[in-house]
């Protein structure tokens, strides 16, 4: 159940950051925004907080996942019309993403009962 909470604060927080970045500097819809999020959330999890924090560290995670979710908006905006992404917009995502994790991944090293 921890777990879970622990998911559901790393989507409010990819969900709100992809709304900073792609609709007030994108104007994307907030339908197309919570599929980003959702997706980003996801591989975030899979990858950066379950493969890369526990062997590289949280500095090397935050990055790793501000690019992941910046790389899965950019491959949305290839592939579904309706979402556009702009260089700068795909910045503020990745900062925002990474500055947002480096602090997510404190509370997860803090919590025992958090995987990883």
């Amino acid at each position: 159940m921890i777990t879970f909470r622990a998911l559901l604060i790393k989507f409010l927080m990819t969900f709100v950051f992809g709304i900073i970045a792609f609709s007030l500097f994108g104007g994307n819809t907030w339908s197309w925004i919570f599929l980003v999020a959702l997706v980003a959330t996801i591989a975030n999890y899979v990858i950066g907080d379950l493969a890369v924090l526990s062997r590289y560290g949280n500095i090397v995670a935050s990055i790793g996942d501000g690019i992941t979710g910046a790389l899965i908006a950019y491959i949305f905006s290839l592939l579904v019309r309706e979402f556009s992404v702009g260089f700068f917009s795909l910045f503020v995502f990745f900062i925002l993403i990474a500055a947002g994790e480096y602090f997510f991944h404190g509370y997860l090293l803090r919590e025992k009962e958090v995987a990883p």
